[in-house]
């Protein structure tokens, strides 16, 4: 309680020479270490003095680093306080152990010294308790102190402030000694929370070194530094805003493992890790809590490395396939990381050294120093990925079309848009056979080459798109909906049309087209780039019976509701959303209201089905949309996806085509034999029956 009682009742308190004569008549002799001693502010402070140097120590209090500095070797050190009872204190305590050092009683804002008569203005706190708020007066005030600061201080002297960095400090410390011209640089202390012999601190602390230059004529430059890392080279960035950004960062990542200390089940947490060059994020993060896992010496942490282009997975990209993982892989606490599309990985040797130091942050508390943390991944390996194409298009953004090893030793082609990176919107699995169109002919190796096995593999360049293949689930169970029309047995020989909203790599109509011998495929898509990335890297293309239609699929259904009606056997909806403020990501919202869906409903056959991808986080968003199509279409099934948020829903327009659960199983297994014809391939982990099992009647 002592501590509370030692606090002003206002923060402006900091700043009156009456607070400071109370605070240390009672304290007594007992030392206050604002923001750390000297042992773990030696590393960054001891790079900017000099045995020699002339010190002032500004705001000193009853700290000991002065002391602790003179008996390292820097003897040259003045002390001012505002508080005389501090300064008759301390000069006491030191006047026969350290003779060479002095102690005065003077305000900082308005200082006795004469110009230029110090090399280094230390100052631990002071600037944090006089600038309590953004106030104007108060603003004023710290503008008085860095003005005494800089006329004390010669060129090339040195101001070390150390400061928890708040933005209003940090921001008109900066402000105002760039604007002077002086160099700027700020200093993580450390990457642990900073101590006092009071308490912990959640924040980080920093020292600001501005370091005073002899002003050029015409110079408008400014140098803005941040030194996050012990032994890292400094960070320049461009302006203030920026340097004050990473500063933030910092201060975030330090609040999150002081949450995760005191808090370990807070649930899913995620951080990236950028590079030092660039500050291009390099490694996602995620800290996976299992309770479930009973705690022994060895399970309480682990790392484990996610293979390159696996990221997106169930088991890796969701916070309830992390917790399985945790749960599988027996550790209480696990640590996933993800390597990003756009960086250069050597190899899993070279990852752990570069995460060492870094994930050992994110331990659990209580973790022994030397306990050696396991590094974990599928196979043992990074996995392989090799980025094929990556362009822009000016619907849907820039994209990346990228190969990557998955389970089995199989390969796949996802396209990424890179504004929605944690989402493959279409992949493909690759087979050995001719190079698919696209694909880049393999370089000959120069004579006497070898390969290194040290980097990376390459994805083969001797693969091509196998059609017989449907990725997705939500694509299966889209073409096992079809036996929902009359005499599945049938579907494969007959003419039927179907309308596919939404072309992505264009599998799924594709498929269609392949396996349905008579249908006539109409695609519909509004991005004409969709269309040369699904012809030249999916193995699309249009012909007699397969044709898509470059246009706003709501224009285009609305026209042709009125011109054709009743043209189509079967119509879905594969589209997804560029609009992340709702909670429903496929399709837009525009595609199932009302309105629309009575347009859709024109363009069936009578028998027809309707068939929706529907992405919706939303759970009124999600009623709402099921309680519309409700209105338009009487019969209305609902298949979730196992481990997506995708849901499947066929719709119809009469009551008299259900059927029971049992039927439409048989329907599929009917339609699957009549789709499996000698001398076609077929897949045959795809059983239509089981996409329906979980189909429920809404």
């Amino acid at each position: 309680m002592e501590g509370l009682r030692l606090l002003p009742r206002r923060a402006q308190d900091f700043g009156s020479a009456g607070y400071w004569e109370r605070f240390f008549r009672e304290r007594g002799e007992r030392a206050f270490e604002w923001y750390g001693e000297w042992e773990e502010l030696r590393e960054p402070l001891e790079r900017y003095l000099r045995p020699r140097d002339s010190i002032l120590v500004v705001g000193c209090g009853n700290s000991e680093m002065s002391e602790q500095l003179y008996d390292v070797g820097y003897q040259s050190i003045v002390n001012v306080d505002i508080s005389e009872m501090v300064i008759k204190q301390m000069g006491e305590r030191s006047a026969h152990l350290r003779p060479k050092m002095s102690y005065l009683v003077m305000d900082v804002l308005q200082m006795d010294f004469p110009d230029g008569c110090f090399q280094v203005v230390l100052d631990k706190g002071t600037l944090d308790a006089l600038l309590t708020d953004g106030e104007e007066a108060t603003l004023a005030r710290a503008e008085r102190m860095f003005a005494e600061v800089g006329r004390v201080l010669q060129f090339g002297g040195r101001y070390l402030c150390v400061s928890l960095a708040q933005v209003h400090v940090l921001k008109a410390a900066v402000e105002y000694f760039s604007k002077e011209g002086w160099m700027v640089r700020i200093h993580q202390t450390s990457g642990k929370e900073a101590t006092t012999s009071e308490s912990e601190f959640a924040l980080p602390v920093f020292v600001y070194v501005m370091t005073k230059m002899k002003p050029v004529p015409g110079s408008a430059s400014r140098i803005l530094e941040l030194c996050a890392e012990k032994h890292d080279k400094p960070i320049r960035y461009s302006s203030l805003e920026h340097l004050i950004e990473a500063v933030k960062e910092r201060q975030q990542y330090a609040l999150l493992r002081s949450q995760l200390n005191k808090n370990p089940g807070m649930g899913d947490v995620s951080l990236d890790l950028c590079s030092k060059d660039g500050g291009q994020a390099r490694y996602t993060l995620h800290v996976v809590h299992c309770p479930a896992v009973k705690v022994s010496r060895d399970n309480r942490f682990a790392i484990f490395i996610i293979p390159q282009g696996r990221e997106t997975e169930w088991l890796f990209g969701t916070e309830e396939g992390r917790k399985q993982l945790a749960a599988s892989a027996g550790f209480r606490r696990l640590v996933t990381v993800a390597l990003h599309w756009d960086q250069h990985y050597e190899n899993m040797e070279a990852i752990q050294a570069e995460l060492s130091e870094k994930v050992m942050e994110l331990a659990p508390p209580g973790l022994p120093t030397q306990q050696k943390v396991p590094f974990l991944s599928v196979g043992g390996d990074i996995g392989i990925r090799t980025i094929q194409h990556r362009d822009t298009s000016s619907l849907s953004g820039e994209y990346i079309i990228e190969d990557v090893k998955g389970d089995d030793a199989r390969y796949f082609r996802h396209l990424i848009f890179l504004s929605n990176r944690n989402v493959v919107q279409s992949e493909a699995r690759l087979s050995s056979g001719a190079p698919c169109k696209g694909n880049k002919k393999a370089k000959k190796k120069k004579k006497g080459a070898s390969s290194d096995p040290m980097k990376p593999a390459a994805v083969p360049t001797s693969l091509s798109i196998d059609k017989s293949y449907l990725c997705c689930t939500h694509h299966r169970a889209m073409v096992a909906g079809l036996c929902l029309l009359k005499n599945p047995e049938r579907l494969p020989e007959v003419p039927i049309r179907v309308l596919v909203i939404g072309l992505g790599g264009g599998s799924l109509p594709l498929f269609i087209h392949d396996y349905f011998l008579q249908s006539t495929v109409e695609v519909v898509e509004i991005d004409p780039a969709i269309l040369e990335v699904a012809t030249c890297w999916f193995g699309f293309s249009v012909g007699d019976r397969l044709k898509v239609h470059i246009a706003d699929g709501l224009v285009y259904v609305s026209s042709l509701a009125a011109e054709a009606p009743s043209s189509y056997d079967a119509i879905m909806f594969d589209v997804d959303s560029k609009d992340t403020t709702v909670g429903m990501s496929c399709p837009p919202p525009a595609f199932v209201e009302k309105p629309f869906l009575q347009k859709v409903r024109a363009l069936l056959k009578k028998e027809g089905v309707f068939i929706l991808n529907l992405v919706c986080r939303d759970t009124k968003l999600r009623d709402s949309v099921l309680a519309a199509l409700k209105e338009v279409f009487p019969l209305l099934y609902a298949r979730r996806i196992e481990g997506e948020v995708n849901e499947i829903l066929f719709c119809q327009q009469q009551s008299r085509c259900k059927l029971p659960p049992a039927e439409l199983l048989v329907s599929a297994q009917v339609l699957e034999k009549a789709l499996q014809q000698p001398g076609r391939a077929w897949d045959s982990t795809y059983i239509l029956a089981d996409m329906l099992e979980a189909v429920q009647l809404v």
